[in-house]
């Protein structure tokens, strides 16, 4: 997982997903901003672009936004993009969608983010206009305070049975995990320690059970910061000065390439199916490299 808006350029992004085909990962998602959280801008490739250009230039890796968000996307824009991508792709996207948090981008693109209850309320009825217009095949509408369908349907449809799956992003155990229990095939967490992770899946785990569907119904992931180097001496610069059992704590990978295979069993351990790896260097391509040889002979 890389974020677009620390220096995402067309020379960087195909780079990028290129070393991601070829060395074996799963996949490669990224987030969605116009720039970064302060200041000096920084270059910020746009998503929606970067990810057809990379379905239309790879055979294998699955993708998606992690996550864009309802603030500057219009859902019924989302969900024709998505649908028109996962196509291109032959199935490979997943459509991210998050309620947006940065305000500094907001402010300078004139774009409201809204107080945190509101935003949330924004979230929800777009997370609903994108789930019905990606999965159903008939015309439907929708009046809301933020946004509103008479007799709109997405065409053509997705070749997907259900179109492109929907992940929901975020931990926040009120407002969140019921819109994932709802909407969504895969949850994404973001960095978090064990024990907090574990108490947020049993709840999860509990809201689906409501709504008459199963654990296995909603694919569960986390975004995990990542600090590896291939040696120890590589590592310890990486770590400047900063104690590798806090950043442990937190739930961020801190890794050699000798350790780091036991260190993702135990996020294995968790119960989730996958784990984005967050790569914030997108010129290290070595590093992702060795990481990839170091890592992947040992999963599936």
């Amino acid at each position: 997982m890389i974020e677009g808006q620390n220096g995402l350029n067309w020379p960087r992004w195909q780079r990028m997903v290129r070393t991601v085909e070829d060395v074996g990962f799963a996949g490669l998602y990224r987030s969605d901003h116009f720039t970064n959280a302060g200041p000096p801008d920084r270059d910020s490739l746009e998503l929606w672009v970067s990810l057809t250009w990379l379905a239309a230039h790879t055979s294998r890796i699955q993708f998606g936004s992690l996550v864009t968000p309802v603030s500057f996307r219009h859902p019924a824009h989302t969900a024709r993009m998505a649908v028109a991508v996962d196509d291109l792709s032959g199935g490979r996207f997943t459509l991210g969608v998050g309620a947006a948090w940065q305000d500094r981008e907001h402010e300078k693109f004139g774009f409201e983010l809204l107080p945190p209850r509101e935003r949330f309320d924004r979230f929800a009825e777009g997370l609903r206009v994108v789930s019905v217009l990606v999965r159903s095949d008939t015309p439907v509408s929708f009046s809301g305070e933020y946004f509103q369908l008479r007799d709109a349907v997405v065409l053509p449809r997705p070749r997907r049975a259900g179109g492109p799956p929907i992940l929901v992003g975020g931990s926040g155990p009120q407002r969140v995990l019921p819109l994932v229990a709802r909407y969504a095939d895969e949850w994404n967490a973001t960095s978090k320690a064990f024990a907090d992770y574990a108490a947020l899946r049993d709840r999860l785990d509990a809201l689906l059970a409501r709504r008459g569907r199963r654990p296995e119904d909603v694919r569960r992931s986390m975004m995990i910061g990542c600090l590896f180097g291939k040696t120890d001496a590589a590592l310890h610069e990486k770590l400047q000065g900063r104690a590798p059992e806090d950043l442990r704590g937190r739930g961020i990978l801190v890794s050699t390439a000798a350790s780091v295979p036991d260190d993702l069993r135990r996020f294995a351990a968790l119960g989730l199916d996958r784990v984005m790896l967050q790569w914030l260097d997108l010129d290290d391509l070595d590093g992702l490299e060795a990481l990839a040889q170091a890592a992947l002979p040992h999963f599936h």
